[in-house]
């Protein structure tokens, strides 16, 4: 009578098999996921230009959150549709700048930089910033349990305000697209002349007194 073959031995072999294809998809898995991620990543970040003639603005726009455009009265809204998802989205406005400064006060950058504190806002941070030389902030804070990113950008005649959501996608990721297509805001309009140069200021040397 001939023996079968040893349970042991079908035991050993199946979980010899199945550790070598669990490696196996473990190796590709490591070689090919920075790729994919990398793929991702590129594509996501990849510009597409906008333009909107009544706001006077232009905007790289980030692949990953252009999508649906819309129009309302004094302003653009831009957004990716997910299917069950909440989607990101950059919404820009402009308002008139009664001041007709090019630059923003101390007293509205202190308010601002110290708004997080004062009000507890999650994940606050602020940057007094320049964007296409016109000055500009950023701020970055949780809203609605999704990351968000505000950027204003100030001419004389009026202050541009671009608000991107991060959705409910990749944080991470859709933070650099948020913050990579804020920055490239461009608004219509003769530019600020460059700040001059700081130089060695010179100090006149009193004149010399006349002998009485």
């Amino acid at each position: 009578m001939k023996k079968g073959v040893p349970v042991q031995l079908i035991v050993a072999v199946a979980i010899l098999l199945v550790g070598s294809a669990f490696l196996a998809a473990e190796y590709s898995l490591v070689k090919w996921y920075p790729h994919y991620q990398q793929r991702v990543t590129e594509r996501t970040l990849r510009p597409v230009p906008v333009r909107d003639a009544s706001l006077g603005v232009e905007v790289q726009v980030a692949a990953g959150i252009y999508g649906r455009v819309s129009s309302f009265p004094g302003g653009l809204r831009i957004s990716h549709p997910k299917l069950w998802s909440v989607p990101p989205t950059l919404a820009i406005t402009s308002q008139p700048n009664l001041d007709h400064s090019s630059e923003f006060s101390p007293q509205v950058l202190a308010k601002w930089e110290t708004q997080g504190v004062y009000e507890q806002i999650p994940r606050y941070r602020f940057e007094h910033a320049k964007i296409n030389n016109r000055d500009a902030v950023l701020i970055w804070q949780l809203k609605d349990r999704t990351m968000a990113l505000t950027a204003r950008v100030i001419t004389p005649e009026r202050i541009i305000v671009a608000e991107c959501s991060t959705g409910r996608e990749d944080e991470s990721l859709f933070l650099q697209a948020c913050e990579s297509s804020l920055r490239t805001i461009k608004i219509a309009g003769p530019e600020p002349p460059p700040a001059p140069p700081r130089g060695v200021e010179e100090i006149a040397s009193p004149a010399p007194s006349r002998p009485r």
